[in-house]
């Protein structure tokens, strides 16, 4: 049950860019610049994840229209199918930057000013009229993440959502039982609270849905044919991965969280895809196809997270041991974690899937797919070479995911 492929693919074409009325904007970085892609390190990688009970992994990496797809274990336990690169799978916290761009997009229509109060566009919503559009998109407005209280236990928590359906209200009600965390834009404090009211203000200024503007403004226009909200449904339509949920007692049966609705999420973590449609989807961020310059500038004011990472507005940088600083994001769903990032020029995107969750060590063991992807191999990788400790240092510092971030997993 392991394979691995490399081909030859097919960019983005003139069809494609016809469809998007923004004008691309040249990465700092090129992918020929980077070193080739580790398909050796990329195997050891998801061989790794499975030792520490994921069922199975895989990771596709486009380099600039050159194709590595590997893949190890199986996508459905019950039938012990092998797991591939075409499987869909639910891609949690990648939402969004989903959500980021259709207010990004609304930014540029002039409906949304970053710097406006949140109740500005949503009266009475939040309890301080200073927190802003920016400060929710940057996980800086202090609002509680509701998910610490749904899913302080793994499994119970998810047995009591799983066929739930949530209004936004119901959830930002539920984040504001709590006193907030610190004041408007003080600190970074990562919360799916921020993002349930990115959906709401993207219902609001639009009149329609969400999973109707992220339709409209990126799956149809990208062609992500493997791209789904289908919020409240609960199964993935077609070819999919199973999602296996570790318990927190030891040694406990992985639990089989595939099916749900995902209602606790929504905007912030509800969205269906494929590798393919995930590395299309951040290279056309990165290259500037999906809003104007101007707007993936602000996309990318960090906030620093910790030494190695910061946040923009629904964006991950990642700077990796050998220097590059990749950019996409992470996303954890009940089964199921993702690690979805580009280059700076959008010319090389990778694409990792472990089909499991709640467990730490599978968790940091899957950052590394970007180590082997954009630094290629250790003999090339200038910081790389210096010690096995140093590249542990800078990919493994995951304790807490992006559903009850407050929790730490070790």
């Amino acid at each position: 049950m392991v394979s691995a492929m490399v081909g030859r693919g097919t960019a983005l074409g003139a069809a494609l860019l016809a469809l998007l009325a923004v004008p691309a904007q040249a990465g700092t970085a090129a992918a020929a610049d980077l070193p080739v892609p580790d398909d050796a390190g990329l195997q050891a990688v998801l061989h790794t994840a499975l030792s520490q009970g994921a069922p199975g992994a895989m990771v596709r990496v486009d380099d600039n229209g050159t194709v590595h797809r590997l893949s190890e274990g199986v996508a459905d336990r019950a039938t012990g199918r092998a797991i591939t690169t075409t499987d869909r799978f639910r891609v949690g916290s990648v939402t969004k930057s989903f959500s980021a761009v259709v207010l990004l997009q609304l930014v540029d229509e002039g409906k949304l000013d970053l710097d406006a109060s949140v109740n500005t566009y949503l009266p009475g919503l939040l309890p301080d009229n200073r927190i802003t559009v920016r400060e929710v998109m940057s996980h800086r407005s202090g609002l509680y993440d509701y998910t610490n209280d749904m899913f302080a236990q793994t499994v119970p928590g998810f047995e009591s959502v799983r066929n739930k359906v949530f209004s936004y209200q119901d959830l930002v009600t539920l984040s504001l039982k709590h006193a907030v965390t610190n004041a408007p834009g003080a600190a970074y404090s990562y919360s799916n609270t921020n993002f349930v009211v990115a959906g709401m203000l993207i219902e609001k200024l639009t009149g329609h849905p969400v999973a109707t503007e992220y339709q409209n403004r990126i799956f149809t226009p990208l062609n992500l044919t493997d791209t789904f909200y289908v919020h409240p449904d609960t199964a993935i339509p077609g070819t999919h991965a199973n999602g296996y949920l570790t318990p927190d007692e030891a040694g406990g049966a992985l639990v089989d969280s595939t099916e749900q609705t995902v209602s606790w999420a929504q905007s912030a973590g509800a969205i269906i895809s494929s590798t393919r449609d995930l590395d299309t989807f951040f290279s056309a961020l990165m290259s500037g196809q999906l809003m104007s310059a101007a707007q993936l500038a602000q996309m990318q004011q960090w906030t620093t997270v910790n030494s190695t990472q910061g946040y923009g507005l629904g964006l991950r940088r990642r700077d990796l041991s050998c220097g590059i600083s990749v950019y996409g994001h992470t996303g954890t769903v009940q089964g199921y974690y993702t690690y979805a990032f580009a280059s700076k020029d959008g010319k090389r995107s990778v694409t990792a899937l472990a089909n499991t969750s709640n467990n730490v060590n599978v968790l940091n063991t899957m950052a590394r797919t970007l180590e082997s992807a954009f630094c290629g191999k250790p003999t090339t990788a200038k910081l790389r070479s210096a010690t096995s400790a140093a590249t542990s240092a800078a990919t493994s510092v995951e304790r807490y995911e992006d559903i009850a971030p407050g929790i730490a997993r070790d």
